[in-house]
């Protein structure tokens, strides 16, 4: 493909959202983390769950301000780049998007206003319950875009009247097929991301001799998730492969490196896709054992990318190359989270220097996984914007030249290499100074002193 319009526009869209993903990836799990710390600190008195939400709070700040201003780029694509899909699919899309908007990112934005600066101003219960609606309000938010964006994939409960999809019936659109799988999956893929964080962050404060308590704590809580969430990702990700076979063959095809039809099927470890020559090259094979994994069935049929048209099939390496990415991180984290949890249970898990390093190292893997699964999904869904129905061609407005887009790209480019590495870099300070015990005198609220007046205490309220 030439670096037409269309090349340009799906690249700029790659860019945008694999640097966005990696936001909603840490806040999802991280609100839900800071609101479980607020319940403990709520039942327990304990001012240690005080000082670690208060930590973790000020990161999550930062992570969700730059998720907010890299969101926003987003649906303004849909009218400069892709307003041909847009027109199409806007009755269908535009309400899922708006209740993204109205009933999760305003419940987000509203409680989070008491979460950063309300500590000194609410009681306790009160900061516990908006730490909660900020969570609930992470979860709804990845509850309305999974659904809008499952809906293209596996599009259903729609008419088409005069070229544009039209709603015939909203549960259907919701819940299409691939919804639950997808919701529950990327959810689940949210909590594993924050949790090795929170657990690299533990083990390197505990390195250094800072906070170690709180880092001590921090990693057990992390391991205690992980060893319940990894293992049920690898089911729920086995569940998303039936439905994908179901749903979306020629995307499992590309994902399996499968051109030619077999039964039983091969598992491909590895290979190089050529899809000019239709074949995998150098291919490694394990007889029989993909028709066991994707079919539940030693016989299963797999059909091949060449029972499809050529301008129907997905590329294939991005996908084969990005799904085995996935997988591979997916097994080493588990043995990560055995190894800690024997570690843990023979009572050496916070004197292991060895296994500390090694949480440092794969702290990040949990990002690298979710864009690498997003490749798989939204590459191997190619050449469609609505599976089988509306093509990524068709669906690029239509004055747009390449020459345009290359100029929105480059600045792109540009701003997000500044923004995120400075972002992260700030929070990685944050991280580094550790846990600190400033400012958790009780509040007038929890001591029955009598109230401040307002400006004052607002002015004399404790950074989050």
């Amino acid at each position: 493909m030439g670096f037409d319009a269309v090349f340009l526009s799906r690249l700029q869209w790659a860019w945008v959202i694999a640097w966005h993903i990696l936001l909603p990836a840490f806040t999802v799990g991280l609100a839900s983390y800071i609101a479980v710390l607020e319940g403990l600190r709520l039942i327990t008195g304990r001012e240690i769950w005080l000082r670690l939400s208060r930590f973790w709070t000020r990161i999550f700040a930062v992570s969700f301000g730059m998720g907010v201003v890299s969101g926003i780029i987003m649906p303004f694509q849909f009218g400069t780049n892709w307003s041909r899909f847009t027109d199409a699919t806007a009755d269908i899309l535009s309400p899922l998007m708006g209740y993204e908007g109205l009933l999760a990112f305003f419940l987000e934005a509203s409680f989070l206003g008491v979460l950063l600066f309300g500590r000194r101003l609410v009681s306790p219960l009160m900061h516990f319950v908006s730490a909660l609606m900020v969570a609930i309000g992470t979860l709804m938010s990845s509850f309305w875009i999974l659904a809008a964006n499952s809906w293209m994939q596996t599009p259903q409960g729609y008419k088409i009247e005069a070229g544009r999809f039209e709603p015939a019936d909203w549960l259907e659109i919701i819940f299409n097929p691939s919804f639950p799988y997808r919701l529950a999956h990327n959810v689940v893929a949210f909590y594993i991301t924050t949790a090795f964080v929170v657990m690299g962050v533990g083990a390197f404060l505990l390195r250094r001799g800072r906070s170690e308590p709180e880092a001590r704590t921090m990693i057990a809580m992390a391991l205690n998730l992980l060893i319940v969430i990894v293992p049920l990702q690898m089911f729920l990700g086995d569940q998303h492969g039936l439905n994908t076979l179901e749903y979306q063959p020629a995307k499992l095809a590309a994902i399996e490196g499968r051109y030619d039809t077999a039964q039983p099927a091969p598992l491909t470890l590895f290979g190089i896709p050529d899809d000019a020559g239709a074949t995998m090259r150098d291919a490694i094979d394990i007889p029989v054992l993909g028709s066991l994994i994707l079919t539940h069935s030693w016989n299963g049929a797999i059909k091949g990318l060449k029972e499809w048209p050529p301008d129907e099939r997905p590329p294939v390496a991005a996908p084969f190359f990005a799904f085995r990415i996935m997988v591979g991180i997916g097994i080493l984290m588990l043995l990560v989270v055995i190894v800690g949890q024997i570690l843990h249970v023979r009572g050496s898990l916070f004197r292991s220097g060895w296994f500390l390093r090694l949480c440092q190292w794969v702290a990040p893997l949990g990002f690298i996984a979710v864009v690498a699964g997003w490749t798989t999904t939204e590459v191997g869904r190619q050449p469609w914007t609505v599976y089988g129905l509306m093509r990524t061609a068709e669906s690029v407005s239509p004055s747009l030249t390449a020459g345009q887009v290359a100029v929105s790209l480059g600045l792109y480019v540009i701003v997000y290499l500044i923004m995120f590495p400075t972002g992260i870099a700030f929070m990685a300070g944050l991280a580094r100074g550790g846990v600190d015990a400033e400012g958790l005198q009780p509040s007038s609220v929890e001591s029955g002193r009598p109230d401040r007046p307002f400006a004052a205490a607002v002015r004399s309220a404790p950074e989050p």
